[in-house]
């Protein structure tokens, strides 16, 4: 499918079909987009937690405002951000990068702390400000890589938070869920779908300097 009838058809769904399900193949090559998205300085402050199970789907419920969705899709993806980048991490995240491209971690010194010296500068605020940009990021790529699969999804922030992080035992003090998708396949009973498309025209979105 062209990218652009991809985007097209894409809609937020309010309703899916429960009686189907996003194949492995489909859902391995979404969850690629993912982890190949790009990152600020790399560091890839997030993992995705997916939920497949009904029984958990039906635990998560009512941590959601607007349940629809949760209730009927066929995965739901937790985007969960760090609160935090301890120098452990940027550790391991250089060591990472000595092995994969097979060379010495003091030839990276420069880099690692050019690193370190612009995370200690920020704010816990400004911290988690700067996660949950990268957690969107991610959102981006996962519904665009669904749409070329012709999955359909429902990016989803309406959710308590206390409640949706305490459900997936996450330890508050280091994480916290960010933003939500669910994937899966439009229902026919979704009107939604029938709807034209409305976005603001190139003339009103774009300005050429």
């Amino acid at each position: 499918m062209n990218y652009l009838e991809a985007l097209n058809k894409r809609y937020s769904v309010k309703k899916f079909d429960a009686e189907k399900t996003v194949s492995p193949d489909a859902l391995y090559h979404i969850l690629e987009a993912a982890r190949l998205s790009a990152s600020s300085l790399g560091l890839q402050p997030y993992k995705l937690i997916i939920v497949q199970s009904p029984e958990m789907k039906e635990k998560l419920i009512p941590a959601f405002y607007n349940p629809s969705q949760i209730s009927t899709c066929s995965h739901l993806i937790a985007i969960v951000s760090k609160n935090n980048i301890e120098p452990q991490y940027i550790g391991s995240y250089f060591n990472y990068i000595s092995e994969t491209r097979e060379i010495s971690l003091e030839s990276l010194n420069p880099f690692k702390q050019s690193i370190s010296n612009h995370i200690e500068r920020l704010t816990a605020d400004e911290m988690i400000s700067w996660a949950d940009k990268q957690c969107y990021i991610v959102l981006g790529n996962l519904m665009f890589a669904a749409a070329l699969e012709n999955v359909d999804t429902c990016p989803m922030e309406g959710f308590k938070q206390q409640e949706i992080d305490k459900i997936l035992d996450l330890d508050t003090t280091k994480e916290k869920v960010a933003v939500t998708l669910a994937i899966g396949y439009r229902s026919e009973e979704d009107e939604f779908q029938k709807l034209k498309k409305v976005r603001k025209p190139s003339e009103k979105m774009f300005k050429f300097i």
